[in-house]
């Protein structure tokens, strides 16, 4: 009897102490998982060239769609989109500026820290070797083409006379086109313009912006580099 209850006392201890074990494990795989790309907050280290083309999935909450990119339709552009999508940057990102009919733009981070280090990273201007058509997705930019980070915005239509300001597209949405459209538009142009989100206070304040203000825009879940 006294062997049976030790051997029970045994086997519970066994028992109780896998789980504590397995508990450990778990809770540092999902801090190891959790841990931030260094290159999020020193954007010297995302300087990584580009493949010749390339093509990334966007997982978004309204769904998926994929980017062909071309590099040699802007070199500059290519590179730092390649960049900021291998390091996460774009991971619950929202889609805050959609406006029906003219294009969806998404870039601010959900981390003030980021966004404020990125705002500095420019990079230099690209040539115009396609138009701003359909489909096509491009950096955007405050004015002049020196002054593109890691903002960008898809097409809705042809808006080609974007052209001229040097808006140059690096890549186009070439799957999940009703997907892009799908993205939540209800809140129009940016204040103070209109009542969508204000980007300067996006800046300043980022996701926790969003989530209490504009609860109904679409985010980037995932976007990763597929081929």
């Amino acid at each position: 009897m006294r062997f049976q209850k030790l051997v029970r006392s045994l086997v519970t201890a066994m028992f109780f102490g896998s789980l504590l074990f397995g508990t450990v494990l778990v809770a540092d795989a999902e801090e190891g998982a959790a841990a931030p790309n260094p290159a999020l907050l020193d954007p010297s280290l995302a300087k990584e060239k580009a493949p010749d083309t390339y093509k990334v999935k966007m997982e978004t909450t309204a769904g998926d769609f994929a980017i062909e990119v071309h590099r040699d339709w802007a070199p500059h552009g290519a590179d730092r989109f390649y960049n900021l999508v291998n390091i996460g940057y774009f991971n619950n990102v929202a889609f805050f500026r959609v406006l029906n009919g003219f294009m969806a733009q998404a870039g601010m981070h959900a981390d003030p820290a980021v966004s404020n280090v990125w705002l500095k990273a420019r990079i230099p201007a690209d040539p115009v070797k396609k138009s701003n058509t359909k489909g096509m997705v491009t950096f955007a930019m405050g004015g002049q083409p020196t002054t593109r980070t890691a903002q960008f915005f898809i097409n809705y239509g042809n808006n080609s006379y974007l052209d001229a300001s040097g808006f140059a597209p690096f890549g186009e949405v070439v799957e999940g086109f009703d997907s892009v459209k799908a993205l939540y538009d209800g809140y129009g142009e940016g204040a103070p313009s209109g009542k969508g989100p204000n980007q300067g206070k996006l800046f300043r304040t980022g996701n926790g912006y969003l989530k209490a203000e504009f609860p109904k825009l679409d985010y980037i879940v995932t976007a990763t580099i597929v081929e």
